[in-house]
C-alpha cells in the first residue's frame, strides 16, 4: 500500500513537471550555480530562438553552458519565465524541427518587446493574466519591424476603402494583432459582412496563402522566419502593390502599438519601388525575473556587449545600440544589468528605466 502511494506521488510529480507548472527547486543539472542556466526561446529559425542562440554563444567565453528551450514560445513564453515553469513538451510538429527541451525550470528568456511590455503591465494579450511585476530587462536588442499592407496587382484594389464601397469579395490575410484589427475597423470591414459578399479574412499563419487578394501584417526582414515568411513567400510569388495608409490611421496605429511613424527602405520587398510611410518599431529583449542573481544579469549584459558582433550573423538583422539596450517601455532594468550599463556610461547615474 505504501509503495503504491509512493508510486502515485512520483507519477504526479512527473505529470506536474511535464505540464509546465513551477517546480519548488531547480534541478542540480541546470541553473545559475552550475553555470547551465536555461533560456526560453522559440525555434532555431525564429527571431526568439535565433537570439537565444546568440546569447548562448556570447556566454560561452565566460564559462557558461546556456541551455536553450526552443519551444518556450508564443503567448506562454513570458508566463514560463515569470512563473519559473519547466518547458512544455514538444508537439509532434515541433519535434520535427527542434531538439527536446532541457528538463529544468527556465531561468531567463528572449521575447518580442511588445509581448514583454504587455506581460509586465498586464495589458494587451496578457490583460486576463494581470501584471507580472517580477519581470526584469537585461538587454533590448535592435530588431527592425515594419507594418505593411499590400494587394495583389491583379486584384485591382488600390485603396482598402474600395472593399466595402464596392463589396469586393476579397480574400484578406491578416496577422493576429491590434494593428490589423484597427486597420479593418478604420475601413469598416467586418468579417461577417465580408463573408456575406463572398470574401473572407484568414490568418497569415494559415494554409490559405495560395489564394489571397490583400495582406496585412508586419515584416522584420526578407527571411523565412515563421513571423515574416508570409512576405518572403508572397512577394516573390506574386506581384504586390504596397498601399500607403492615411496619416490619421497611422497616428492611431502608432499610439495603440507604441510604435513610431516612419518610412520603409526602398526595395525592402519585391515590388516596393518607393519608401512606404508606415509604423515601425525595433526590439527583441533578453529578460529574467527579479530573483535572478545580480552577478548573472551583469554577466549577460557584459557578454552581449563584448560579443555584439555575433548578432549580425543571424537570420534576423539584430544589432546592439547602447542608447536603447537598457530600456524597454518602462519595464525595470535588472540591477545587475544596470550596474554594467552604468559602468560603461550607457546610462546616467540617476537613470534605470525609460
Amino acid at each position: 500500500m505504501r509503495q503504491s502511494s509512493l508510486w502515485k506521488a512520483a507519477l504526479l510529480c512527473i505529470l506536474v513537471a511535464a505540464a509546465g507548472y513551477p517546480l519548488p527547486a531547480q534541478s542540480p543539472d541546470y541553473g545559475y550555480a552550475s553555470k547551465k542556466p536555461i533560456i526560453g526561446g522559440a525555434c532555431p529559425g525564429c527571431p526568439w530562438g535565433a537570439l537565444a542562440d546568440k546569447v548562448k554563444a556570447a556566454m560561452t567565453p565566460l564559462g557558461y553552458d546556456v541551455q536553450v528551450c526552443y519551444n518556450c514560445s508564443g503567448i506562454d513564453s513570458v508566463r514560463i519565465v515569470s512563473e519559473r515553469r519547466t518547458p512544455l513538451p514538444l508537439t509532434p510538429q515541433q519535434a520535427a524541427d527542434r531538439p527536446p527541451p532541457p528538463r529544468g525550470a527556465v531561468d531567463f528568456g528572449v521575447v518580442n518587446l511588445d509581448f514583454f511590455a504587455d506581460a509586465y503591465r498586464g495589458t494587451g494579450r496578457y490583460k486576463a493574466d494581470g501584471p507580472r511585476p517580477n519581470l526584469r530587462l537585461i538587454a533590448n536588442i535592435e530588431d527592425p519591424q515594419y507594418y505593411l499592407v499590400a494587394t495583389r496587382v491583379e486584384a485591382f484594389v488600390t485603396d482598402l476603402r474600395q472593399v466595402k464601397e464596392r463589396q469586393l469579395p476579397v480574400r484578406i490575410l491578416a496577422d493576429d494583432s491590434i494593428r490589423a484589427e484597427l486597420i479593418l475597423r478604420y475601413y469598416g470591414i467586418t468579417k461577417d459582412e465580408l463573408k456575406s459578399w463572398g470574401g473572407m479574412v484568414t490568418s497569415t499563419e494559415g494554409a490559405q496563402r495560395s489564394s489571397f487578394d490583400v495582406v496585412i501584417s508586419f515584416a522584420n526582414s526578407l527571411n523565412n522566419t515563421p513571423e515574416s515568411n508570409v512576405w518572403y513567400e508572397l512577394s516573390q510569388r506574386s506581384n504586390l502593390r504596397f498601399l500607403q495608409l492615411p496619416d490619421e490611421l497611422l497616428t492611431t496605429l502608432a499610439k495603440a502599438s507604441e510604435w513610431d511613424i516612419g518610412e520603409t527602405p526602398v526595395q525592402l520587398l519585391k515590388g516596393m519601388d518607393r519608401p512606404i510611410k508606415t509604423i515601425r518599431t525595433s526590439g527583441t529583449v533578453i529578460y529574467g525575473r527579479d530573483d535572478m542573481p545580480e552577478a548573472f544579469a551583469y554577466d549577460v549584459a557584459r557578454a552581449m556587449d563584448q560579443q555584439k558582433r555575433l548578432l549580425i550573423f543571424s537570420i534576423i538583422p539584430f544589432s546592439y545600440n547602447p542608447d536603447v539596450v537598457w530600456q524597454a517601455r518602462g519595464v525595470p532594468l535588472h540591477p545587475g544589468a544596470q550596474r554594467y550599463y552604468r559602468e560603461k556610461g550607457y546610462i546616467a547615474e540617476a537613470s534605470s528605466t525609460r
